[in-house]
């Protein structure tokens, strides 16, 4: 349970209601299309970095048990091969996503491949954007804030965390995403220097923490770890990245907002790293380190900093899921019912746009109680999603080795079918299954399978053979 102080649950109460001001005030609007989905293509710096940073940090739990168990390791895994897709997409996409004055990805396979590749990229972009893991995340943290049964909590968390961007879209995502800024980095500052105060640094982590929680492999197998580094390209292709990039207000902010973004995430890992050595030194017998965080949260802070610990986690989640939830909302109301329908009003697009953050909300809760294990949603979604969008995006936008539209969608097809064959065979129960086929992992199967689509279509194209 969480904590029997008023004030710790009216600090809680005070957030929602926030949240449901933010709603009043947008009722009744009707934003145009800019305004509704780029916010008007004027983000600025600040506000920017912002909204990016907490819609790509909300896996706060699963940063906890990785932690928890094995040490900086999580740095390894969850923070460099990250900070690197970042980087790579401030290098050479986020000024040319800007200067192409699109709404989403699918929009730039549309104008560089046609309809089919579009449609299928669509789906792709559906599942991509769903906020499955973090709708499980949340809902795992209101049961053991409240001690209610999981099913409803990953019901009301889905809920709770879009029903005020009903209406003022990616505005409305962008203002409270500033506000769960703050909350995520205040709530963990504060955890941080209560550990520091009551148990000293680093020398009394070293005394207490098991010496592989300082290897850099965490006493994992390296090939365990080398495979996020290839996951972490789905930044690449990541619909948070592009919506901001779009939303800037020039190339320069959509560059500089990434860079900074990466500096503050740095940070943030320090903070949620450096928590779970101090969890795995108090608590080194916890039951489920998925409740690593809240656990030391119940065991370190007094009342009222407890409530505001707990609120920069749910800030942190919550920031997330609404983003997520409003791409895929995006991705079904605009770039599938509207395009599919053949509509032209504008006011159709945000229109099914709002029923799709329903069915996108509805979605998530089902594959997140479906799937109870944030690090396999991660796992597995990255591996099958990334090989099937990586390549086809990156010659869109760089306008290089495109091929036309026929062989585009096999060369999304193809790697999509094969990476998510590997993932069934290994974790449908039924087949009882231990490993992948050939103990290869799905996301080299997938990229494999893209580069050699490619390759075949380039030489088809150039003997005259396909077009």
């Amino acid at each position: 349970m969480f904590s029997s102080s008023p004030y710790d649950w009216a600090l809680i109460a005070l957030y929602f209601a926030l949240l449901a001001a933010v709603w009043l005030r947008r009722f009744g609007a009707k934003p145009s299309d800019d305004d509704y989905f780029v916010a008007g293509r004027a983000l600025t710096l600040p506000a920017f970095v912002a909204t990016l940073v907490t819609t790509w940090y909300g896996g706060i739990l699963g940063v906890g048990e990785y932690a928890y168990r094995y040490g900086v390791a999580n740095w390894v895994v969850f923070g460099v091969p990250y900070y690197v897709g970042a980087l790579l997409f401030a290098l050479f996409f986020a000024k040319r996503a800007r200067e192409s004055k699109l709404f989403t990805i699918p929009d730039l396979l549309h104008r560089h491949y046609g309809r089919g590749p579009a449609t299928f990229g669509a789906l792709v972009v559906f599942v991509q954007s769903a906020p499955a893991a973090y709708v499980l995340m949340l809902g795992t943290l209101f049961a053991a804030m409240t001690g209610f049964a999981f099913v409803p909590c990953v019901i009301a968390a889905a809920v709770l965390s879009v029903f005020y961007v009903d209406r003022g879209g990616l505005r409305t995502v962008v203002f409270t995403d500033q506000i769960q800024f703050v909350l995520m980095y205040g709530g963990f500052a504060l955890m941080l220097a209560f550990l520091f105060a009551q148990h000293g640094g680093l020398a009394f982590l070293h005394a207490r923490v098991p010496a592989t929680h300082w290897q850099w492999h965490g006493g994992n197998a390296p090939a365990a770890i080398f495979v996020w580094y290839f996951i972490a390209l789905s930044t690449l292709v990541d619909p948070g990245f592009w919506q901001r990039a779009y939303a800037a207000r020039d190339p320069q902010v959509a560059q500089r907002g990434v860079l900074w973004s990466i500096a503050f995430w740095i940070v943030f890992d320090f903070m949620t790293t450096a928590c779970g050595l101090y969890a795995r030194a108090l608590l080194p017998h916890l039951s489920d380190p998925v409740y690593a965080f809240p656990a030391l949260a119940r065991l370190t802070l007094p009342p009222i900093a407890l409530g505001l610990f707990y609120l920069g986690m749910i800030a942190t989640v919550m920031s997330t899921i609404d983003s997520y939830a409003f791409i895929a909302a995006n991705t079904i109301g605009r770039d599938l019912l509207w395009r599919l329908r053949g509509e032209r009003s504008a006011d159709a697009q945000t229109t099914l746009s709002r029923v799709g953050l329903w069915i996108a909300t509805a979605f998530a809760a089902g594959l997140a109680l479906a799937e109870p294990s944030i690090i396999s949603l991660w796992h597995d979604l990255g591996s099958v999603l990334t090989p099937t969008l990586l390549l086809p995006v990156t010659l869109a936008l760089l306008e290089r080795g495109r091929l036309g539209s026929r062989t585009t969608l096999a060369l999304m097809v193809i790697p999509a079918v094969l990476s998510l064959g590997w993932v069934l065979w290994k974790s449908i129960p039924a087949l009882h299954h231990s490993d992948y086929p050939f103990s290869v992992e799905p996301i080299y199967v997938g990229l494999t399978a893209s580069l050699l689509t490619w390759l075949v279509g380039l030489t088809s194209r150039r003997t005259g053979a396909l077009v």
